[in-house]
C-alpha cells in the first residue's frame, strides 16, 4: 500500500503541475503581438520525446540489471499498436470540445473506468471477481455525481462562448474513451504476455513510435505546416520554450509513476488513480482555499470512498489470506520433512542392530 500510496503522490504531483504548464502554453499570449500556441501536434511530439529519453536513463540508472534491447517481433507490433492509439486518441477529445463544453467532457471521462473494464473483458476475456465490478460502479457514481451537482456559475453560463452539447460531441467523446478503454486493456494484456518486460520499458518504446507517427505527420503531410510554424514560433517567441520543455519534463515524470502502477497495479488501478484526481484536486481546495461543496457533492464524495475502501479491504484480506496460506504449506513441508528424516533414521538403527546379532553368531567359541 505504501508503494501504491507513493504512485498516487507522484502521479497527483506531476500531473498537476503539467496541468498548469498545458493550460499556460495554450493559452498564454506570448511577445509583445500577443500570439498565441496554436501547435499542439509539435508540442504532443516534444513531449513523446522527452518521456522516450527519460525511460531510457532511468533504465540505465535504476534498473542496469535490466538490459534494454530490442523487443521481440509480436511484442514491437503491441508497442506500436499502443502508440498509434495514442496519438490518433487525443484529436477526438480535443474536437469534441467544439460540440461540447467543458464540464460535460468532465463528466463523460468520469466514466473511463467502465470502457477499460468492457475491453479488458470483450478483448481478452479477462474475468474479474465481483467486488471489482462493484467498485467500478461506486466510483464511476461518485465521480459523476461529485462533478453532477457541482453549483453552476451563472455568470460564465450566460457567456455566448459556452458551446451547445450535441450527439455529435458525445459520440467523439465515446470515440475516445473506447480508444483509451483498448489501450489500457492491451498494456493489461502486454504485461501478462510478456512477464520480462517493465512499464519503463513499454514507456520508452511506446513513446519511441509514438514519436515517429507524430513526426511522419508533420513531415510528410502536404497540406500541414505545422512543423515550420511551430519552430518559427519558439524562434519569435522565447519564452514559451521555457514552459514547453516544463510541460514536457512534468509529463515524462508522471509517466514513470503511471506505467509503474500499470505494470504492478493493472490498468483498473490506474484509471481509478487518474479519474480520481479531479475529485481529490477539488477537497484539496475546499481545505486550502474554503470552497463550499454541496450535500450532494458530499455524498458523492462518500460514495466515491467507499468504493476506494472496499477494494483496499478486499484485497488487504486477499493478501493476509495469501500469507497464511503460505504459512500453513510452509509449516506442513516442515512436518513432511521432519517424518522423512525420522523415518529415514529407523532403517540405519535396524541395519545396526542386525549386523551386530550377525557379528555375535558369527564370533568363534572359545
Amino acid at each position: 500500500m505504501l508503494r501504491l500510496a507513493g504512485c498516487v503522490a507522484g502521479i497527483y504531483s506531476c500531473f498537476l503541475t503539467w496541468g498548469y504548464y498545458q493550460e499556460k502554453v495554450s493559452t498564454t499570449p506570448y511577445g509583445e503581438d500577443a500570439l498565441k500556441f496554436k501547435f499542439f501536434i509539435f508540442l504532443n511530439l516534444i513531449q513523446a520525446i522527452f518521456a522516450s529519453v527519460i525511460a531510457f536513463l532511468y533504465l540505465q540508472l535504476f534498473l542496469r540489471h535490466k538490459r534494454l534491447s530490442w523487443p521481440s517481433k509480436p511484442l514491437t507490433f503491441k508497442y506500436m499498436q499502443l502508440a498509434f492509439l495514442s496519438v490518433i486518441g487525443s484529436p477526438f477529445s480535443y474536437a469534441a470540445l467544439k460540440h461540447i463544453d467543458y464540464p460535460t467532457m468532465i463528466l463523460t471521462k468520469s466514466c473511463k473506468l467502465i470502457p477499460v473494464m468492457f475491453m479488458n473483458i470483450l478483448l481478452y476475456r479477462r474475468k474479474f471477481p465481483l467486488y471489482k465490478y462493484v467498485c467500478v460502479a461506486l466510483v464511476t457514481i461518485g465521480v459523476s455525481g461529485f462533478m453532477l451537482y457541482a453549483p453552476v456559475d451563472e455568470h460564465k453560463a450566460s457567456k455566448k462562448a459556452i458551446v451547445n452539447n450535441s450527439l455529435y460531441g458525445l459520440l467523439l467523446v465515446t470515440i475516445n474513451l473506447t480508444i483509451d478503454g483498448i489501450t489500457n486493456s492491451t498494456q493489461d494484456q502486454i504485461f501478462h504476455a510478456f512477464r520480462s518486460i517493465t512499464g519503463q520499458e513499454m514507456m520508452c518504446f511506446m513513446n519511441m513510435f509514438m514519436s515517429g507517427y507524430m513526426s511522419l505527420w508533420l513531415l510528410l503531410n502536404p497540406y500541414s505546416s505545422e512543423l515550420a510554424n511551430a519552430i518559427a514560433f519558439c524562434q519569435t517567441h522565447p519564452a514559451i520554450i521555457k514552459d514547453i520543455v516544463m510541460f514536457s519534463l512534468c509529463g515524462a515524470l508522471g509517466q514513470l509513476f503511471i506505467f509503474y502502477t500499470l505494470e504492478q497495479y493493472g490498468s483498473l488501478s490506474l484509471v481509478t488513480v487518474t479519474v480520481t484526481r479531479k475529485l481529490f484536486t477539488i477537497l484539496l481546495s475546499v481545505v486550502a482555499y474554503g470552497h463550499h461543496l454541496t450535500i450532494m457533492q458530499w455524498a458523492m464524495v462518500a460514495v466515491v470512498f467507499s468504493g476506494i475502501g472496499l477494494e483496499a479491504y478486499v484485497k488487504r484480506a486477499e493478501k493476509l489470506a495469501q500469507i497464511a496460506a503460505k504459512k500453513a504449506a510452509g509449516a506442513d513441508t516442515t512436518k513432511q520433512n521432519g517424518t522423512k528424516e525420522n523415518a529415514g533414521s529407523i532403517p540405519s538403527a535396524l541395519t545396526e542392530n542386525q549386523v551386530r546379532q550377525r557379528t555375535t553368531l558369527v564370533a568363534p567359541k572359545k
